[in-house]
């Protein structure tokens, strides 16, 4: 009966032991981790997340070839790690309804047809019931009987170059 007890004792003290090593252990690997903080913590592991991640480290640290001094430093990268703007809106919405606006002089009947009079009146709960059919009325009348050098005219005259000219980004 001794010797059970002795065994048991023995086995709970290496138990113990073992729990206590594993433990220090863990806490030792986390701790560099702890140290540096997870650039993009929402994002899962990948290529496109390393290769923000590595871009950032290239243009960012000193004495990199690739360094980009803070004040001439600006990038904004969604959460899938493209260049889009989503909120408030995607920036094709806001092309077409600029678009609208700007054509609705020549179209005084658009003040009473929708989807054209909710993008006039910026009732985007009205252009989002008016559905696919809506936006492709939209997109019709906004994008057609223009040449591709037209079209890529008037989008460089507007958006984010535009809104990165005067400041307001």
């Amino acid at each position: 009966m001794k010797l059970q007890r002795s065994l048991s004792y023995r086995n709970r003290r290496e138990f113990a032991a073992r729990i206590t090593t594993s433990g220090i252990l863990s806490i030792a690997f986390a701790i560099p981790a702890l140290a540096q903080p997870d650039a993009l913590p929402s994002w899962n592991g990948g290529q496109t997340k390393k290769s923000i991640v590595d871009f950032v480290h290239r243009v960012t640290g000193d004495g990199s070839p690739e360094f980009v001094p803070q004040g001439q430093r600006i990038a904004t990268f969604d959460n899938d790690g493209t260049l889009w703007i989503e909120q408030p809106m995607y920036v094709q919405l806001r092309f077409l309804t600029d678009r609208v606006k700007a054509l609705a002089p020549q179209h005084p009947e658009w003040k009473t047809t929708q989807p054209f009079k909710a993008v006039l009146e910026n009732d985007y709960g009205t252009l989002g019931a008016s559905g696919e059919k809506g936006l492709m009325q939209l997109l019709i009348a906004t994008h057609s009987g223009m040449t591709s050098e037209e079209f890529t005219k008037i989008a460089a005259d507007s958006g984010p170059r535009r809104v990165l000219a005067r400041g307001s980004c």
